[in-house]
């Protein structure tokens, strides 16, 4: 699988190159890459709440070309109204099944401004054109979401690694397990004389069909039928 890189083309805003850095710490990536950014100060990003080595180790490029130098195959995000592209566009939902083509190597995606994107000859000299789907009314997309967007995409490969994944369905109660609560909420039944005037089977029946529709765990359910038999101990 590549490693990637995120290359910012002439930047303005420092806070948005922060949320860019931002929006790679989230989702894994820390390779980062700015060409030419405009002053003042672009480090100085308040919005890289968490991510300052991103932002501390970010190498500023002259050229588009410095900073492809080391690439094996780069990506230029743009809208494409009023674009004549020429080479390959990859649509973003594509973006990993397409990346799982190349050899191994460094992948770049490359952003534009957050006033004119990228020109045509940024979009010339990458191998590629990634796209972000959109509604026909607003085709442009702002830098640092679009940032976020491709790199959540990329999350969705194979190797990377979230903090917290989701834990591990709960089990479900077998059919025996079902009956001994059945049994402990009937007897709390007996003592208490509600529902007397259902037969056990009939009160049993009820129980299975709730049951059956409320799709409790196992946990939930040895929990109600410790407070069923707490409740039957304090009926007389």
């Amino acid at each position: 699988m590549s490693a990637f890189c995120v290359v910012l083309v002439r930047p303005r805003d420092p806070n948005n190159i922060g949320a860019c850095a931002r929006a790679m710490g989230n989702f894994g990536l820390a390779d980062l890459r700015v060409v030419d950014p405009y002053p003042p100060v672009w480090r100085e990003a308040v919005s890289a709440v968490g991510v300052s080595d991103i932002l501390s180790q970010a190498q500023k490029y002259d050229t588009l070309d410095q900073a492809l130098a080391d690439v094996h195959f780069s990506l230029a995000a743009t809208a494409l109204k009023n674009r004549e592209i020429k080479q390959e566009i990859i649509p973003l939902p594509r973006l990993n099944e397409r990346l799982a083509q190349n050899p191994a190597g460094r992948t770049a995606l490359v952003f534009g401004n957050e006033k004119n994107g990228l020109s045509n000859a940024d979009i010339e000299r990458c191998a590629a054109v990634l796209n972000i789907p959109t509604a026909a009314k607003q085709p442009s997309i702002n830098l640092a979401q679009a940032v976020i967007l491709t790199c959540y995409e990329l999350s969705r490969r194979p190797d990377f690694a979230a903090l917290r994944s989701p834990g591990k369905a709960p089990q479900a109660p077998t059919d025996a397990q079902k009956e001994i609560f059945i049994a402990a909420a009937d007897g709390l039944f007996e003592k208490s004389g509600f529902k007397t005037d259902f037969s056990p089977a009939q009160r049993k029946n009820l129980l299975r069909h709730m049951l059956a529709r409320q799709g409790l765990s196992r946990e939930q359910l040895f929990f109600l039928k410790k407070w069923a038999e707490k409740l039957a101990e304090k009926l007389p």
